[in-house]
């Protein structure tokens, strides 16, 4: 058996994959949690200057976006969220669900995984099927700096029997690579790359990350569907524009989607 695939996460092991930038991250390991999303949203640490890392080896009611469940297994797979704190009055984040999306295909891509793609506005694919999902979620104000908690789940080894819904499939790390990353190094790289990204888009804006977005756009010129909105819309996908919304190219002309509660299918 891998033994990658049934580890627990361990501290010590992220510390040392995270190396000199270790200090600026305080990471929480749990055995089980029911959301690691919903625990730092109704219990969120206070501001020391690190960002806050809640991880558990398995979610027992993990969230997708528009009220999805995120399935989790034993060793399945790598539940994580992160809480990030912008400067006082900075305006709402947008876009920051793609840039996450972006950190966890160049941590994948270092890894030496190949054709990875992303679907706005928050999911990372595998040559089309679904390999990690982001959910994005803003702190209550209450004079609190702004912030927002940051969920990612990345399948490392399904089940033979998982039964996961997603249109155009799942994939896993396994399928992927010949020998996947342990949990805890594969958390330590993400954690790197989401703070690398998240130091520019916060001096900068998504527009200095949207050329690498736009390179990994799993559905760039191709014609799709938006469903959720009042009617449903279709058009060209042209990708983001520089605050992370959705342009698409319609029969009357090019249409600006924000994420909100929207879904988008390949027509």
């Amino acid at each position: 058996m891998d033994h990658s695939a049934c580890e627990a996460l361990d501290g010590a092991e992220v510390a040392a994959a995270l190396g000199g930038e270790a200090a600026g991250f305080s990471v929480q390991i749990l055995p089980e949690c029911d959301s690691t999303n919903s625990r730092l949203l109704a219990d969120p640490p206070p501001d020391d200057g690190r960002v806050h890392v809640l991880a558990a080896d398995v979610q027992t009611a993990g969230r997708g976006r528009r009220g999805r469940v995120w399935q989790s297994w034993p060793g399945a797979s790598l539940t994580f969220s992160a809480l990030w704190r912008f400067e006082p009055g900075a305006p709402v984040p947008a876009g920051l669900s793609l840039v996450a999306g972006l950190a966890v295909a160049r941590a994948l891509e270092e890894l030496g995984v190949e054709g990875v793609q992303l679907k706005w506005p928050n999911d990372v694919l595998i040559h089309g099927h679904k390999l990690a999902g982001i959910l994005v979620e803003l702190l209550p104000g209450r004079g609190r700096t702004p912030a927002a908690v940051i969920g990612i789940g990345i399948n490392r080894r399904l089940p033979p029997d998982a039964c996961v819904d997603y249109p155009t499939g799942v994939t896993d790390l396994a399928a992927c690579l010949t020998q996947p990353p342990g949990a805890s190094q594969l958390l330590g790289l993400v954690l790197l790359q989401l703070h690398r990204l998240l130091d520019i888009y916060a001096a900068a804006g998504f527009g200095a990350l949207r050329g690498a977005w736009q390179q990994r756009n799993a559905f760039a010129d191709l014609p799709v569907r938006i469903l959720g909105e009042a009617e449903e819309l279709a058009g060209i996908c042209l990708g983001a524009d520089e605050d992370g919304a959705l342009l698409l190219q319609t029969a009357d002309g090019l249409r600006r989607v924000l994420s909100g509660d929207v879904s988008l299918r390949v027509a």
